[in-house]
């Protein structure tokens, strides 16, 4: 029986290459684009998964009000909840961020960009596998280091590393373990050090929140206790302490500074997936874009699965007398049914292996699109290819199998069952279903485009073509502000050098300072702290709307004067600041100037207040200058630059390399994430878009060749081509207005959603609704009319001389 059904199915492929092509090509290009998905949503949700005690462990945030999450907590926190806890096994405190230092060997210098410090159980937080050392010791004293294995080749060679010496901040550091980072993590550093534990000292006792916290659990313990105590500790030990310095009650304090801080925890296998800020430095995975990728991949494959369907039903009228004949000599309906499953089974099959020979081939492209390094392996993986594989027979092949199944054999052997209407409604709501789905993706596509369009043209607030923003590196014992005047002396001196200012802050970066501020009775109220010298808004060309700019000129401006931005001014809701007074830090400091604003973080984030304060302004911490920021004329850009890096190496910084980027396009990574979206959205388009045309060509074909006999009786009776070709086009044009129609809502929907997003956005035009509709037109009419005129040219003869 399996042989016969072979070549059956051998014989019907030979008697239709084209189609067949069209099948096999339809499913292996939706096939494909389910895996591309489901290898990237692996791969996000792979993170932590090995980590034996993932469910033990959490971050421990706060919710400092406003909508403002943070990871950041202060020393006092984890000591205390150790003591009350019975449910707390232990904690770790963390920077939250990698830095990027050089490390020494023997004369050979390395530049890694993932240092992270930690305490000294880090590793039972990650238990990494280690092949020198172990976990336990690896970071048993302050001068301890553990390198990752990449690290360890890289400064050492094939070297056995352990119990060597380098050099790193200036300071000696003992290797002491070796680790593989062979499996994703939250944390993946190229080294590990304990230098945190000196910063942790000098804090401890402080309210001041600057340190990321781990914290596990006995046996998965109980969260919601944590977090309860958690919250009893703010209130005592800090809540009810500063109330208590400014002779307040606490409902007194809480009614005028805000509600008290409130603490949650997000466990360790939530944390890539996590939509917000991130505790750990290997960040969170798009969810968002993640999900739409899915959903839009499964769309994909319905698209082919239903051009199949329609397809597989069309053809079943070619062999309707085969079934008939079937049916006479004694096959029952299951065999019929088994049997069509059978070479939907095999379509499949040769679908899903040319659909791996696409990914192999496209997968260079997908990973440097997302930024990724997926491959084609895993348990899970194939376990999932077998799924897609028995779910697409299921799906297209059960349902063309019954209706051939359903074929009544004594119509059929009359010999008129080829103008049957048997079944044409099932493919006629499918092809109004690609109608819709082939809407969704043009209008989609359309407003993608739009909005990242509007991102890259959007007025900014700044310009930053010209301006280099330059890392500085502090040096032990040495005064950052004194020597960034001597470096901005020298580099005025060098050609091409017009500028020369900085800022504690660096645009288009995460690097930020928050500080409460107070107007007359609003206290407590946020604000985004930026430290500048003098000239810095000039040369970003950040515009001054009221008042003036911080200047040299008047001495007050480095003592108590300071800029507000609009959206502060807007907070304090005061129509003219200038000259006002406001308190910050317990101090008053009176406005001088009011800043235009402009978007610091990525055009999703709305525009913080911002107090602009000179860097030596009291309460600055002049060691935090990070960024050095010079303007550089554009001719001869290149010769600047490098009489700069000369000046870098040989008088500022021998063993950090001169580093660089400019402004814009520092900034222009905020949205490089929603560019690739848009990419891959259009790339997605073109391929619904070629799915379509197969489906509609191929169910056209199909229907006006049954149709043959009724065009040669028209043809004869006197029809002319043009009303032919009006009467075969007219049920397809229905057929993309009813898609469109019902395509239009779900992408309306979705697509504000996804909009939200965006603090800065577009409106949903009616634009692309319309270049939808007479895009869908002006395919359904070439497609079908090339067909229909085709049809109109046929012998009348050959299919009227048995009439």
């Amino acid at each position: 029986m399996l042989k016969n059904w072979i070549n059956i199915f051998v014989y019907h492929i030979k008697n239709n290459k084209f189609f067949t092509a069209l099948n096999v090509l339809g499913l292996s290009i939706g096939i494909a684009g389910l895996i591309f998905a489901t290898l990237y949503w692996n791969e996000e949700h792979s993170y932590d998964k090995w980590n034996p005690d993932k469910d033990k462990i959490y971050s421990v945030m706060n919710d400092i009000g406003g909508g403002n999450i943070w990871t950041v907590n202060p020393t006092t926190t984890a000591p205390l909840l150790k003591m009350i806890s019975p449910d707390l096994d232990s904690y770790c405190y963390t920077q939250c961020l990698y830095t990027k230092e050089t490390v020494a060997y023997k004369g050979k210098r390395e530049l890694f960009d993932k240092i992270y410090t930690a305490q000294s159980n880090f590793f039972t937080f990650f238990p990494y596998e280690f092949i020198h050392g172990n976990g336990k010791t690896a970071l048993k004293d302050i001068n301890s280091i553990a390198l990752s294995e990449k690290t360890a080749f890289r400064l050492f060679g094939n070297e056995n590393p352990m119990g060597k010496q380098v050099r790193f901040l200036s300071k000696l550091f003992v290797v002491r373990g070796v680790y593989r980072l062979n499996q994703t993590s939250s944390v993946m550093p190229d080294l590990v050090t304990t230098i945190i534990e000196e910063d942790l000292e000098k804090d401890r006792g402080k309210w001041s929140y600057d340190y990321g916290l781990m914290i596990k659990l006995k046996n998965q313990g109980n969260p919601d206790a944590i977090v309860k105590d958690l919250d009893h500790i703010f209130i005592e030990k800090c809540l009810k302490v500063s109330a208590k310095e400014e002779g307040l009650t606490v409902k007194e304090y809480i009614k005028t500074y805000g509600e008290p801080v409130k603490a949650s925890l997000l466990s360790l296998p939530n944390t890539r997936m996590h939509m917000g800020n991130d505790p750990f430095p290997e960040g969170s995975g798009n969810l968002r874009f993640l999900q739409i990728l899915m959903g839009l991949s499964v769309l994909i494959l319905v698209l082919s699965i239903v051009n199949y369907i329609n397809l597989a039903t069309a053809n079943a009228v070619k062999r309707a007398k085969e079934v008939g004949i079937r049916k006479i000599v004694g096959a029952g309906k299951r065999q019929i049914i088994a049997q069509f499953v059978f070479e939907t089974a095999m379509i499949t099959l040769f679908s899903l292996l040319l659909a791996l020979v696409i990914v192999e081939l496209s997968l260079p492209f997908y990973n440097s699109l997302l930024a990724k390094n997926l491959m084609l392996e895993g348990a899970q993986f194939y376990l999932q290819l077998v799924v897609i594989f028995i779910i697409v027979i299921i799906v297209s092949g059960v349902l063309p199998a019954i209706y051939v199944s359903n074929f009544e054999p004594l119509k059929v052997l009359k010999g008129n069952f080829s103008r049957s209407k048997n079944g044409i409604w099932l493919r006629n709501g499918m092809l109004v279903l690609q109608f819709a789905i082939t809407t969704f993706f043009i209008i989609g596509s359309f407003i993608v485009n739009r909005q990242v369009k509007y991102m890259i043209d959007k007025d900014l607030g700044f310009k930053g073509s010209q301006i280099i923003d330059v890392i500085f590196k502090p040096k032990e014992g040495k005064d950052q502000y004194a020597r960034y005047k001597v470096i901005k002396e020298q580099a005025l001196k060098i050609k091409g050098v017009e500028a020369v200012s900085a800022g504690l802050f660096s645009i288009g970066t995460n690097e930020n300072t928050w500080d409460s501020y107070s107007y007359k009775n609003n206290k407590g109220m946020l604000i985004q702290r930026m430290g500048v010298d003098f000239g810095v808004l000039d040369m970003l060309g950040i515009k001054i709307v009221k008042g003036r700019d911080l200047s040299e000129q008047f001495s007050s401006d480095t003592v108590t004067n300071v800029l507000l931005n609009e959206r502060a001014v807007k907070v304090m809701q005061e129509k003219n600041p200038i000259d006002k007074t406001i308190n910050w830090k317990g101090k008053d400091y009176k406005v001088v100037g009011v800043v235009k604003d402009f978007n610091y973080f990525g055009l999703e984030s709305q525009i913080s207040p911002m107090i602009f304060v000179h860097l030596t302004m009291k309460g600055i911490n002049k060691q935090e200058l990070h960024n050095i920021s010079f303007k550089i004329a554009p001719e001869e850009m290149s010769k600047t630059i490098a009489d700069l890096d000369k000046l870098w190496r040989t008088k500022v910084d021998s063993e950090y390399p001169f580093e660089y980027n400019f402004v814009d396009k520092n900034y222009a990574r905020n949205y490089q994430k929603y560019e690739s979206q848009r990419d891959l959205f259009s790339l997605l388009n073109v391929i619904v878009i070629l799915i379509a045309v197969f489906g509609l060509f191929a169910l056209a074909s199909f229907s006006m060749e049954r149709r043959f006999r009724e065009i040669a009786i028209r043809k004869t009776l006197g029809a002319e081509t043009n009303v032919l070709l009006k009467e075969l086009s007219k049920q397809y044009v229905a057929f993309c207005f009813i898609g469109f129609t019902i395509g239009i809502i779900p992408a309306y929907l979705l697509l504000r959603k996804w909009l939200e997003d965006f603090a800065f956005r577009i409106d949903i035009p009616l634009l692309p609704f319309l270049v939808a509709l007479v895009f869908l037109l002006f395919l359904t009419l070439t497609i079908v009319l090339a067909k229909a005129y085709q049809v109109t040219k046929i012998d009348v003869l050959k299919y009227l001389k048995y009439e």
